[in-house]
């Protein structure tokens, strides 16, 4: 069947993904966009772009009414500067500043989206260590815990209207062109690839087909609700994955990444990746969503090698 569906956030890497996918599909997909020419270069799918700002509800708005559904993606990069307060606050009101102007969006529409798919991260968390995590897990308490708690907060005021909404907790999304997976390939291309240390810290990730899968699974499953982590079955220690990425390259791993020299790099970001969570898709497989790519080496097989 046919839907109407809003994006928020339509020209990241997840978001693109998504509009293509709707498109495929027959979907008439709006896309909120905050420079529309840019938008419609990088995202060829849409039926229509409309300008938004984030920060204050306006005509945009008006694009809700009649909606299917809406899937929330927008947030700055986390790893888009170095950390200062300022960044910070950029990181934070990105995500629970647009998601509060969304929902009073959703309150003045006439006729309100029966989904709201809100995008959250594994950051919720917080560091753990090998410890695995599901849904029922508790949040953590550093800042990227709080920004999560703070987001989907605002993202469950839609319930109230009641909305069906899905809090989709995203760990690391591999794609060939895009996110971290280049960064992490470019050592190994300079043959110079290796584990972060201390090594054994966790790293969930997932492909991007199916991260799409479950934003389908969400889109299409009135049993879906609530928070979603958006993981593979089976993350790796980071020392793990990147054994398996320089097999699936053919180049050695075998110079290890000191975590202090990241944090002299990169400041409180390294964080990061100097730390883990072991996040399960317990909620996923209770639905019977069958993973495309369970495994981290049929993960980046698909990537890099077809």
């Amino acid at each position: 069947m046919a839907r109407r569906v809003v994006v928020a956030g339509a020209t990241g890497l997840i978001g693109r993904h998504l509009c293509a996918y709707l498109h495929e599909r027959g979907n008439e997909v709006i896309a909120l966009v905050r420079n529309v020419e840019k938008a419609k270069r990088q995202i060829l799918t849409a039926t229509a772009y409309v300008h938004w700002q984030p920060s204050e509800h306006s005509a945009w708005a008006e694009s809700l009414d009649g909606a299917d559904a809406l899937v929330n993606l927008a947030g700055a990069s986390i790893f888009g500067k170095r950390w200062d307060a300022a960044y910070k606050n950029e990181i934070r009101d990105s995500r629970v500043v647009s998601t509060r102007v969304l929902f009073s969006a959703l309150i003045a529409a006439r006729r309100k989206p029966a989904v709201f798919i809100n995008g959250s991260a594994i950051g919720y968390y917080g560091p753990r260590d090998a410890t695995p995590l599901d849904e029922q897990s508790p949040p953590g308490n550093d800042f990227l815990a709080q920004v999560g708690v703070a987001w989907e907060q605002e993202a469950l005021e839609a319930e109230e209207l009641g909305i069906r909404t899905v809090l989709l907790r995203t760990g690391i999304v591999l794609d060939h062109d895009d996110g971290a997976l280049p960064k992490m390939m470019l050592p190994f291309q300079l043959l110079s690839g290796g584990p972060i240390l201390p090594g054994n810290q966790w790293l969930s990730w997932i492909h991007i087909a199916d991260e799409i899968g479950l934003i389908a699974l969400a889109l299409d499953d009135e049993r879906v609700t609530g928070p979603l982590n958006a993981t593979a079955p089976e993350p790796q220690t980071n020392r793990d994955f990147m054994a398996t990425l320089g097999r699936v390259m053919g180049r050695p791993s075998w110079l290890p990444t000191p975590g202090f020299g990241l944090h002299l790099l990169l400041g409180e970001v390294a964080d990061l990746l100097v730390q883990g969570q072991r996040v399960l898709p317990r909620k996923a497989q209770s639905y019977d969503y069958q993973f495309r790519y369970p495994t981290a080496e049929a993960a980046l097989r698909d990537l890099l090698v077809h």
